[in-house]
């Protein structure tokens, strides 16, 4: 099968390794030039809507689209979801050979915020901030297109090159225990294996839903995460109250657990180990 990589940043790379040993990989991006081996590289912008058509020509069986804004503005996510959700929709749907799977990554902010609720596919989404209205209207735009698509709405992506609380920790910020902040999170390598998997499903036959929420199985206080790291750390915790508002919902992956995908994962405790310990590793080579 030939499968697209659109966008093809560090989660898409991480998919094409799972996947390219069966299937052929193609990366799309304005610089590809250093893509590994393993993926064939397609320069183009996905905004184009002519470079696309020639893309598309390449009859790709699957599309995976996992984007990055240039910057964190407005413009930026406007341009990097909207922009090329309205032109991968229509260059697919006036393509001869139409993918027959679209899997389009999204992010749980589309949300908004809650009381301590739990929140699954079911809910409505509710968002609140700029990159989330542009995520969601994204969406909404996907589903105009033909064939299969999947949405999947990832909560905080975590992992090597993402090591934004680590440092935070490092540092010695921590969290009041009162009030509760919650927070969701997922490891890099699940998000690509949970991508992969799907691709594997559907093209064994799987019904795939329309939507799944990618998460781990542990939603935790930033305050426990934090005291816990710190404790691996040996670091001395300041409390400081967070000035965001997010924290007040907690994700469920049970249709995600209910594809017979088993997070590498489950909670941060198994994601961060696997992080200091690469890191000391890294430290004492």
């Amino acid at each position: 099968m030939k499968i697209l990589l659109a966008g093809c940043g560090d989660i898409g790379q991480r998919v094409a390794a799972r996947l390219a040993k069966e299937h052929k990989c193609f990366g799309l991006k304005r610089n590809p030039q250093f893509l590994p081996s393993s993926i064939t590289p397609l320069k183009g912008d996905l905004t184009n809507g002519k470079e696309l058509a020639g893309i598309f020509s390449r009859e790709f069986d699957v599309v995976i689209a996992t984007l990055t804004p240039e910057a964190r503005t407005e413009q930026a996510y406007q341009k990097a979801y909207v922009d090329t959700a309205a032109a991968l929709v229509s260059s697919i749907n006036n393509a001869e050979y139409q993918p027959k799977l679209v899997i389009w990554v999204s992010s749980t902010s589309v949300y908004g915020e809650g009381t301590n609720s739990w929140v699954d596919e079911n809910s409505t989404a509710n968002p609140v901030s700029f990159s989330a209205r542009a995520l969601k209207k994204a969406e909404d735009i996907m589903t105009a297109i033909s064939g299969d698509l999947t949405i999947v709405r990832f909560s905080g992506i975590y992992g090597p090159g993402r090591l934004a609380l680590l440092s935070s920790v490092k540092n010695g910020i921590g969290r009041p225990a009162q009030p509760k902040q919650w927070s969701n999170r997922i490891h890099s390598d699940d998000c690509a294996g949970f991508l992969a998997h799907l691709v594997n499903r559907y093209l064994y036959g799987q019904k795939l839903e329309k939507l799944y929420l990618g998460t781990d199985c542990e939603p935790a206080a930033q305050h426990d995460v934090r005291k816990w790291l710190a404790g691996k750390l040996n670091v001395v915790l300041t409390e400081e109250i967070s000035s965001s508002r997010t924290g007040t919902r907690r994700y469920t992956n049970k249709r995600l657990l209910q594809t017979g995908y088993q997070l590498q994962y489950p909670s941060y405790r198994e994601g961060y180990t696997s992080i200091l310990k690469n890191l000391s590793d890294k430290i004492s080579h």
